[in-house]
C-alpha cells in the first residue's frame, strides 16, 4: 500500500507542476480539486451536471464527444445561444469544461482514451451497461492501466435487474419510480416535474460519490468503481412517501402543492395571485392563525394537532384560502414580515431573476465567449469561506481543446496528431 500511495503522490505532483507550466489551463490552484483531472464521457443531463460540479470545484474536466455531432444536448433547442448552433440547455450544465472529439468506434480512438486514462484521476460515463466493455473501455480494462482510477458509471437502471439493458431518461425513471404518480392535482393525471429532477439528483449523488472515492483513494491509494442510476436515485427520493408505504401500507397519491403529512403546507390563492404558506409545528400554525386574524381556527377541535389537521385538511385549507383571497399577495407579504413560519410569493421565471434576494446573492454570472459573446449562467449554489467555486470558462465549442489535449496532456508528436486527424479519429 505504501508503494501504491507513493506512486499516486508522484502522479499528482507531476500533474501539479504541469498545470503551473501551462497557462492555458486557466485553473485556480486554491480550489479543492485543482489537481484532479476528470475524463467526461457523458451526455445529456445527469452526467454533465455531475462533471460540471467537479469542474466548479477546480477539477480539469475533459469532455470527450463524438466527432461532428457531440453531446446531443448541444442541439436541444430552441432557444439557441445568440442564434447559433449551441442550445442554451447545453450551456446550463457544461461550464468550466474542455472539449475533445474522439471516434470511440475506432481502435485508435479507444487507445487514445486509454492513454488519457493514464493521465486522469476520474472517469465518468453514461453509456448503457456493457457498452464500454465492448469498446474495451470498461472498468476492468482501464483499472489495469491506472489502478488509482475512480470510474463512475451513470445509467438508467444500474448493472443488475431485468431493466439493466434499457435506455433511461429522467421521465422514464420518474414514471417507474412513482414520481409522476404522486405529482399533480388530486383529480388530474400523472404530472411531470417542471425540471429534470431525477437527472439532476443523480448527478448530485454521483458527484458526492466521486468526492468520497477521492478521499478513500487519498487514504489508501486505491481507485474503485461507482455505479449510479436514475431509478435508484428516484426511489431514494421518495423519502416520506416511500416510508409511509413500507411501514404503514399507505399508498402515495397526488396532493397538488400540499404535503402528505403536514397541514397547512401549500399554495393558497390571493386576490391577485398566489402565496405559499408552510407550518411545520403547532406553534407555527398558531402564529399563522394569529397574524391572519383567524384565531378561532386554533380553538377548533378538528385542528388542535398535526394529525387532526391532516385528517381535516380540506375544510381547514378552504377556511384559510377564504382568508388569503381577501388581500393581494403583496399585502400578505407585508403582513407576514417577521413571522415564525415560512412563506413566499409564487414567482414566474422572470420574477425569479428579478427578485432582489436572488440578485443580491449573485447567483447569475456572465462570462464572455469568443464565438458566442456574453453568456449568462446560473452559477454554483454552494458558498465556501475559503475555496469558493467559480465560473471560470464558458461552455466549450465542439472539440475546441482537441489540440491542447493531444499536445500538452498526451505529448503526442506532430506526425501522430496528423495521422489521427487524417483518419478522422479526432
Amino acid at each position: 500500500m505504501k508503494s501504491s500511495s507513493m506512486f499516486l503522490c508522484r502522479r499528482i505532483l507531476r500533474r501539479y507542476y504541469s498545470k503551473i507550466v501551462n497557462d492555458a489551463q486557466n485553473e485556480n490552484p486554491s480550489l479543492p480539486l485543482s489537481n484532479i483531472r476528470v475524463l467526461d464521457l457523458t451526455r445529456i443531463i445527469a452526467g454533465p451536471f455531475c462533471t460540471m460540479l467537479l469542474a466548479d470545484l477546480g477539477a480539469e474536466v475533459i469532455k470527450l464527444e463524438q466527432p461532428g455531432t457531440g453531446d446531443e444536448a448541444r442541439r436541444w433547442g430552441p432557444p439557441f445561444l445568440h442564434n447559433t448552433e449551441m442550445s442554451t440547455y447545453f450551456t446550463s450544465i457544461n461550464r468550466n469544461k474542455k472539449s475533445i472529439c474522439v471516434n470511440l468506434k475506432d481502435p485508435a480512438g479507444q487507445q487514445l482514451v486509454k492513454d488519457l486514462v493514464n493521465q486522469c484521476d476520474v472517469l465518468v460515463e453514461n453509456f448503457v451497461p456493457g457498452k464500454m466493455d465492448k469498446l474495451n473501455l470498461g472498468y476492468n480494462h482501464l483499472s489495469e492501466i491506472n489502478p488509482q482510477l475512480i470510474y463512475c458509471s451513470i445509467t438508467g437502471f444500474g448493472p443488475k435487474g431485468p431493466y439493466r439493458n434499457r435506455p433511461g431518461y429522467d421521465i422514464i425513471a420518474a414514471s417507474i419510480g412513482g414520481l409522476l404518480h404522486i405529482t399533480g392535482n388530486p383529480d388530474g393525471p400523472p404530472c411531470k416535474v417542471g425540471i429534470a429532477s431525477t437527472d439532476i439528483s443523480t448527478g448530485l449523488y454521483a458527484h458526492g460519490a466521486i468526492m468520497a472515492a477521492l478521499l478513500h483513494r487519498f487514504r489508501t491509494g486505491k481507485g474503485q468503481k461507482i455505479d449510479c442510476n436514475l431509478l435508484s436515485t428516484q426511489i431514494s427520493m421518495l423519502i416520506n412517501v416511500g416510508a409511509n408505504y413500507l411501514n404503514a401500507g399507505i399508498e402515495g397519491q397526488r396532493w397538488g402543492t400540499s404535503h402528505a403529512n403536514v397541514v397547512p403546507h401549500q399554495v393558497f390563492k390571493t386576490k391577485n395571485g398566489y402565496i405559499t404558506i408552510g407550518t411545520g409545528s403547532d406553534k407555527q400554525y398558531q402564529d399563522m392563525c394569529k397574524v391572519m386574524n383567524i384565531q378561532h381556527l386554533t380553538l377548533d377541535p378538528r385542528y388542535l394537532t398535526g394529525p387532526l389537521r391532516v385528517a381535516n385538511r380540506e375544510t381547514l385549507c378552504e377556511e384559510i384560502e377564504t382568508k388569503t383571497m381577501e388581500k393581494t399577495t403583496e399585502e400578505w407579504l407585508l403582513i407576514f414580515q417577521g413571522v415564525s413560519f415560512p412563506y413566499a410569493q409564487v414567482n414566474n421565471i422572470s420574477q425569479v431573476f428579478a427578485d432582489e434576494h436572488v440578485k443580491d446573492v449573485g447567483l447569475v454570472k456572465e462570462i464572455s465567449h469568443e464565438k458566442y459573446g456574453n453568456v449568462k449562467i446560473v452559477g454554483p449554489a454552494v458558498q465556501y469561506s475559503l475555496t469558493q467555486p467559480e465560473v471560470r470558462t464558458p461552455p466549450p465549442t465542439l472539440g475546441q481543446d482537441t489540440d491542447y489535449v493531444l499536445q500538452d496532456i498526451l505529448n503526442y508528436d506532430e506526425g501522430t496528431i496528423e495521422k489521427l486527424k487524417g483518419n478522422k479519429i479526432v
